[in-house]
């Protein structure tokens, strides 16, 4: 992928704490005690007065699925989105929810050798690729799975939350601050 910089007119920066707004930089020291940094792409979220407070919110609102379920659409969007970042941030994620090297890749391939959560990332991925217009297969085969249809409405506002940080992280193109993702075979 080309460097945006080399190809715009304009070309972006991570944000220090000082260049953002005061909300923003107590929303930094809260990621700086809860993380130990602030990873670069919520900073760049940082040059928006209210976007990393909004977004934050959102991220870790409540939601029907569970921790492992989030990341496994969150590898998959990322994959087919095409962004670097997340697929890194996601992998460690990943991994911190107990997923081995080799699901994480299975993952990011829409698969899963689990029923349940391959009808969850195929389904997730065919949301990303269609623009929301899956396949009643797809969706049967989600339900069929004890998945619900509030599971459902959560599904796409993960695919959603995730599609909002792919698209920023490829039009930025910051720099990844997260051990790269492996690429696909």
């Amino acid at each position: 992928m080309e460097n945006l910089s080399e190809t715009t007119p304009y070309s972006f920066t991570v944000p220090t704490r000082n260049e953002v707004a005061p909300d923003n930089q107590a929303l930094f020291d809260n990621l700086q005690k809860a993380l130990g940094f602030v990873p670069n792409l919520y900073a760049t979220i940082g040059y928006s007065e209210h976007g990393l407070s909004r977004y934050l919110a959102y991220q870790n609102a409540k939601s029907s699925l569970s921790n492992r379920e989030k990341e496994a659409v969150n590898l998959v969007v990322s994959q087919i989105n095409g962004c670097v970042y997340c697929q890194s941030a996601h992998t460690v994620l990943g991994k911190m929810n107990g997923f081995t090297d080799e699901q994480i890749l299975d993952l990011r391939r829409g698969q899963s050798d689990n029923p349940k959560l391959n009808a969850l990332v195929e389904l997730a991925a065919e949301i990303t690729e269609t623009r929301g217009n899956a396949s009643p297969d797809k969706v049967g085969s989600f339900l069929a799975q004890g998945y619900t249809k509030g599971h459902l409405v959560d599904v796409i506002l993960q695919v959603s939350e995730k599609t909002a940080m792919n698209y920023l992280h490829n039009l930025t193109q910051i720099p990844v601050d997260f051990p790269l993702a492996p690429a696909l075979s």
